[in-house]
């Protein structure tokens, strides 16, 4: 991570003493290595002014109109933050507007749609077992599990599972039937580029609006090393709490000026600012988190950086050769495993599991076990989010700390020897379980009071210890050289 001069980012927003910049990192959870798909490290700038005084003053409302007095410098504050927002992401700002103050980025979201949308009106997004989000509107044969399948009907579009690849032939062929008046472009689980262009014609196509939910991929957006979702959509969101390392929010981006031209060629012009901001507030938030926003402008700042755009080359390298290790063939170099789509574009790598007898979950305790976060995703075929068949797994946690792609390499195979040690716990679980008569041998409740905290199972006790004597050498971002 490189070294920022706090007063170079964020002085012409906050006269704050520099006693802010000495902030208290005990209390936080000491891992080895993250290797969550979402994960980052929080930049200490970010961090102390995460804790500046901002987290106490009531804001209702929006830069010179709020409902308490005293805001001068909060105002100062947010307008600085969007002004940034707009120039991370290159955006004229005659044609676009940002929302900076929601809370995080499902409720971002839903405070979209019920900007544009009316109870009952048609989304499609992408399915939640083939990469989509919960917040895309998620249901299944039986339940409406997002709120937002409650107060919309969704309807979702998959991957084509022979490629691993959005079926967007189909995506078509359904949205032409559906008549959906929104279409999600966003993922959470998917690795690689989406097609923007065809994404755009396919909603101008039913007359839909098309929104594109980059919380993922927000970073690598902002450093130009993936495709911008902006010259196609007409509304973005993103977390701003992953790849972009801010604080836990959101942003909800939105376009201004003319939508489309009627059959006399007369503009029909956007009308999506005033609707979102009174979807945010007053419609589902009261008083903005301004030490978020004030943390937020710093990030922002910082994605501006050289260093950001390294950082972010660094982070898809590093998924590239994790990738690469675990899914080339043995003959290769791999180790043959099967990667979801063949292999990444972004900064996830998404594993079937299902070929080596094991599961994404029993795989995600024996790796925590072990000091490896990752977590358990559902892949194509799955049909529980409990129990699912993948292993998702991202680089720019470990990035942060320094880690390359021999490092990668060798998270690879720490991961490959984990499935192993699953493999055979497994086994060993199920017979225990059966020597005592359970219902269900096979459960993951069993499996997971045979592994205990793992200080019994010896394979589990050497390769924490060596993981942590590696991870040690690397230092933690937020301490000094």
């Amino acid at each position: 991570m490189a070294n920022y001069d706090a007063g170079e980012i964020s002085t012409e927003a906050f006269h704050q003493p520099d006693s802010l910049g000495e902030f208290h990192i005990a209390g936080r959870p000491r891992c080895p290595w993250q290797c969550y798909a979402e994960s980052v490290v929080f930049d200490k700038w970010c961090l102390a002014k995460s804790n500046v005084p901002a987290t106490d003053k009531y804001s209702e409302g929006y830069p010179g109109a709020r409902y308490y007095g005293g805001n001068e410098f909060i105002d100062q504050s947010e307008r600085l933050c969007q002004q940034r927002a707009l120039q991370a992401f290159g955006l004229n700002p005659e044609e676009w507007g940002v929302n900076v103050q929601p809370l995080s980025g499902s409720p971002a979201n839903f405070y979209a749609y019920s900007a544009v949308l009316q109870p009952h009106d048609r989304i499609m997004g992408l399915d939640l077992p083939h990469g989509g989000h919960l917040s895309h509107g998620y249901q299944t044969p039986t339940k409406k599990i997002s709120a937002v399948s409650k107060y919309f009907e969704t309807l979702p579009y998959r991957l084509d599972e022979s490629t691993g690849l959005i079926d967007y032939d189909k995506l078509e062929e359904m949205a032409n039937l559906y008549r959906p008046k929104l279409i999600v472009a966003g993922t959470s689980a998917y690795s690689r580029l989406i097609d923007y262009p065809r994404m755009k014609k396919i909603a101008d196509g039913v007359g839909a609006y098309l929104l594109s939910d980059m919380a993922h991929i927000s970073g690598l957006v902002a450093a130009g090393v993936v495709p911008s979702p902006f010259p196609q959509s007409d509304i973005v969101t993103t977390t701003t709490h992953k790849s972009l390392r801010g604080p836990r929010g959101a942003m909800i981006f939105f376009r201004k000026g003319i939508r489309r031209r009627d059959a006399k060629g007369n503009p029909i012009m956007y009308d999506l600012e005033n609707p979102i901001n009174a979807a945010v507030f007053p419609g589902h938030q009261g008083g903005p988190h301004n030490h978020t926003i004030t943390a937020l402008a710093v990030a922002l700042k910082q994605a501006q950086s050289p260093e950001f755009k390294t950082y972010q080359q660094n982070v898809l390298e590093n998924a590239k050769a994790l990738a690469g290790r675990l899914g080339n063939s043995t003959n290769s170099g791999g180790l043959g495993y099967n990667i979801v789509s063949g292999g990444t574009d972004n900064h996830l790598v998404l594993v079937d599991l299902k070929n080596r007898g094991v599961d994404g979950a029993r795989v995600e305790r024996v790796l925590e076990l072990c000091g490896v976060a990752s977590n358990k995703n559902t892949v194509p075929g799955d049909k529980s989010a409990m129990k699912p068949g993948g292993l998702r797994m991202g680089t720019p946690a470990m990035t942060s700390r320094g880690f390359g792609p021999e490092d990668f390499s060798r998270v690879a195979d720490i991961v490959d020897r984990a499935v192993i040690i699953t493999q055979k716990l497994d086994k060993a679980a199920k017979a225990e379980a059966e020597s005592k008569n359970r219902k269900n041998p096979t459960s993951l409740k069993a499996f997971f009071e045979y592994l205990g905290e793992g200080e019994e199972i010896s394979e589990i006790v050497q390769l924490r210890k060596e993981v942590e004597d590696w991870v040690g050498t690397f230092s933690l971002p937020w301490t000094e050289e």
